[in-house]
Order: C-alpha cells, then sequence, then structure tokens
C-alpha cells in the first residue's frame, strides 16, 4: 500500500536523499523524453524508437562480456550504454537498409529488427550468466529499469541530458518543425534533411539509452510517445505541444518515482508509465478541442440543434397547412407525427424548446405557440430550407424529392459563406423570389415537415 504521508513527502522532495534523487533523475528523463518524442512522433518515428529501445539490450550485454574478457569493469554504467548506445544506432540503420532495397516493408523490417534485436540480447544475457563472473542481476535491470538504485551521479547526468535536449530542440525547432511537417518542402528551401533526420535519430537513441536505468528498455519508449501524444490531444501549435509534452513527462516521472518511492514493492518504472498513460487518459476524456466529453458534447449540441430545428420548421408549416399566420396556435401531436417522433422525444424537444424560450403554451392543451424568438428562428429555418431546395433544383437539376432530402441534411450544417453564396444566386436568379421572406416549398417536394 501508497502511504499517503510518504507520498506527499516524496513529491516535496522530503522522503530522504535517496528518493529525492529518483524523483529528480526520472523528472529528468521525462521532460527530456516528452520534449524529443514530440518530433519523433510527428516525424512518424515512434516504432523506430521502440526498434532502438529493444536494440539496446545486445549492446548491453555484449559491452559486458567484452569488459569482462578485456579484463575492466563489467558493471561500468556509461561502458554498457556505450554498448546499448552503439547498438541501438545499428539497430536503427538495419531497418532504414532493409527498405532501401524497397523489397521490404516498413512494419515489417522494425519488427524483424525488433524481435531479432531484442532475442540476440537475451541470448547473450544467458551467456553472461553462465560465466563465472555472473553478474546477471545487475544486468535484468536494464531491461525494466531499476530506477531505486540510481547514483546521484546518475542523476545530475540526467539533468544535463534534459538541459543538452531542451538546447538542441531550441536550436533546431525551426528546421525540425518543417521537417516533420513537410520533408519535400524542407528539402526544397535547401534543409539539410538527411542530417536534421540523423540529428533527430541521435537525440532518440541518446534518450533511449539515457532511459535505460530509470523505465528499462521495455517502457523507455512509453515515455517518449504517451507525453507526445497526450499534448497532442490538447494542442494544435507545436511550441505548445512540444511545452507540454516536456510537462507532462517531468510530471510521470515526478509523480510516478514519488509513487514507487512510497511503496517501495512497486517497480518505478512501470508506475511511471502508469502515471503517463492517467495523464493520456484526463487528456482523451477531457481535451477541449479531441476530449471524448468535448466531442459528446458537441454532438449533442448538434442533435439539438437539429431536433430543434426540425421542430420549427414542422411548426411553421403545420401553420401553414391550417392557413394560420405565425402567431397562430399548432397542435405538437401533429408536428411530431409528421417527423415520426415518438411522445418521449417530443416531450424532450418542447420541454426544452420552451426552456431556451421559442414555444408558450396556447391555452388549449397540447397546443403551442411560437414566441417572437422562436417565430424569428423558425423562419430563417424554413428560408434556408427552402432556398437551399431551390438551388439544388434549379441549379443542380435535382428532382424535389431528392432536393428536399439533400437539404434536410445539410442545412444545419451550411457554413455561413456557403449560405451567402447561395443567396447571392438566389437574388440573382429570381430577384423577386429572393426578397420573400419565406419563399413557398418548391413543388414536388415532400414539404410541410414531412419525413424523407
Amino acid at each position: 500500500m501508497v502511504a499517503a504521508d510518504d507520498f506527499l513527502a516524496a513529491l516535496g522532495l522530503g522522503l530522504g536523499h535517496n528518493a529525492t534523487v529518483v524523483v529528480l533523475g526520472c523528472a529528468a528523463f521525462g521532460l527530456a523524453a516528452g520534449l524529443v518524442g514530440c518530433f519523433v512522433l510527428l516525424r512518424g518515428r515512434a516504432l523506430i524508437a521502440d526498434v532502438a529501445a529493444h536494440a539496446t539490450l545486445p549492446g548491453v550485454a555484449a559491452a559486458f562480456i567484452g569488459a569482462t574478457l578485456a579484463g575492466a569493469d563489467p558493471r561500468n554504467l556509461w561502458l554498457l550504454m556505450a554498448g546499448g548506445a552503439a547498438s541501438a544506432a545499428l539497430g536503427t540503420l538495419a531497418v532504414r537498409a532493409a527498405t532501401a532495397t524497397g523489397r521490404v516493408r516498413d512494419d515489417a523490417a522494425m519488427a524483424l529488427v525488433l524481435s531479432a534485436g531484442f532475442g540476440l540480447g537475451v541470448v547473450l544475457m544467458s551467456v553472461v550468466q553462465s560465466r563465472p563472473t555472473g553478474g546477471q542481476a545487475g544486468l535484468a535491470h536494464f531491461i525494466l529499469g531499476q530506477a531505486a538504485g540510481m547514483a546521484e551521479a546518475e542523476a545530475r547526468a540526467l539533468g544535463v541530458l534534459a538541459a543538452g535536449a531542451v538546447a538542441m530542440v531550441l536550436l533546431l525547432f525551426n528546421p525540425l518543425r518543417t521537417l516533420c511537417f513537410d520533408e519535400a518542402f524542407a528539402a526544397a528551401t535547401g534543409l539539410p534533411v538527411r542530417l536534421l533526420d540523423l540529428a533527430l535519430m541521435a537525440l532518440m537513441l541518446l534518450v533511449a539509452v539515457a532511459g535505460l536505468r530509470a523505465v528499462g528498455l521495455i517502457l523507455v519508449v512509453a515515455l517518449m510517445v504517451i507525453p507526445a501524444v497526450t499534448a497532442r490531444l490538447v494542442t494544435d501549435r507545436l511550441g505548445v505541444m512540444a511545452a507540454l509534452a516536456s510537462l507532462f513527462g517531468a510530471v510521470s516521472g515526478w509523480v510516478g518515482a514519488a509513487l514507487s518511492a512510497a511503496a517501495p514493492g512497486l517497480p518505478t518504472g512501470a508506475v511511471v508509465t502508469l502515471v503517463a498513460c492517467a495523464l493520456f487518459v484526463a487528456a482523451l476524456l477531457l481535451s477541449p478541442g479531441r476530449g471524448v466529453l468535448a466531442a459528446l458534447l458537441r454532438h449533442a449540441r448538434l442533435s439539438w440543434r437539429i431536433a430543434r430545428d426540425h421542430f420549427l420548421r414542422g411548426a411553421w408549416e403545420e401553420l401553414e397547412r391550417q392557413r394560420l399566420g405565425p402567431d397562430g396556435a399548432f397542435a405538437a401531436a401533429a408536428v411530431a407525427e409528421a417527423w415520426g417522433w415518438g411522445p418521449a422525444r417530443l416531450a424532450l424537444v418542447t420541454c426544452a424548446a420552451r426552456a431556451a424560450g421559442l414555444l408558450t403554451p396556447a391555452g388549449e392543451p397540447g397546443f403551442l405557440r411560437l414566441t417572437e424568438e422562436g417565430t424569428a428562428l423558425a423562419r430563417g429555418v424554413v428560408r434556408r430550407h427552402r432556398v437551399w431546395e431551390i438551388y439544388l433544383t434549379r441549379a443542380g437539376g435535382v428532382r424535389a424529392f431528392a432536393a428536399h432530402r439533400g437539404a434536410d441534411l445539410i442545412e444545419h450544417t451550411l457554413p455561413p459563406e456557403v449560405e451567402a453564396e447561395v443567396e447571392a444566386w438566389l437574388a440573382a436568379a429570381d430577384p423577386a423570389l429572393a426578397r420573400e421572406p419565406v419563399p413557398p416549398p418548391v413543388e414536388g417536394s415532400l414539404g410541410h415537415g414531412a419525413r424523407a
């Protein structure tokens, strides 16, 4: 169980020196991974990052074996990370070489290198385990990470990595932005596309190797991709996205490491990844632009607007049928019957319309009247529908029935500029008809609120 007091103390860097080192180190790595991950994601290199992360394992194991044979310290972290970086670079180059022939698809090449690299790493790890010097336990932590054993020097190195990543991204921000969004344009403007790609790959490899200690090779790609995807849900601006991805990555590392410090049985890398996933789920649900709740709200608003427009149009055409003016009383049931609505939907729409000030009771049960606001809105709805019908039948040669159906489908989402163009066409084609507040229905259309 997570002790709340210990968790809050870890968040405030008050749980002890070791916990503080781990929290700051994971936060620094999360910041760097989120920032670099933005460009990796936009460049379409997310799976390459996964390949690079898995390809570090044979390099780490080979460096351990080589150091043992050479009589050097096989547990030197920098030596092991250099071996991981070399094998990760070879893995990414192998993917590019396989796809350059045109005989192997990108996804197949990445799957091949990822599985082969990880398989080779497992074999080399078994070789390490079988040697008298052993040391397998130390290498196993590179798979899932061991942030709890992070030394202060390692945390400082991660801080330097974060600062270096920020500096490199700031230096190359505009060229990388152009490269990510339009490679052909970047090449046409004289940007060194291959060098920029290599720089981005170098940053990606640096982050992947640096994350081995914090979250392990299996989860390191998560800290590059998840914060970037989360930020992409929140904004469309690259600068804001990069800042948010850095923030989300840092928060994931900070909170995840604090949770792990408060509950020593929890693996730090997995907890950090789960915190990043929680931020993603929150953004997926709550993002004002792309969030699920925002989409549901937009859908509900559109559904209400369509139902409101249908009812008002049906009410207007029912009044026309009864040869009454806009201030006449009409039977709500007649409008519902024309649209094929049941009692529940009719009650919902009329209650909402009355609450919006569009309808008022007519005195007789089941009868309603349009308010002044409702009359103006109904007049606009009917005019828009009929003008669109006229345009489709006269300018488009569409049959009246099909024009009615087409107008019914599109009239609720027409942009204002399109409405203005259609009105201008009608004013030029039939000035007298265009001057009428509500043109008559097109002959042969269903009209009068009938269902299409």
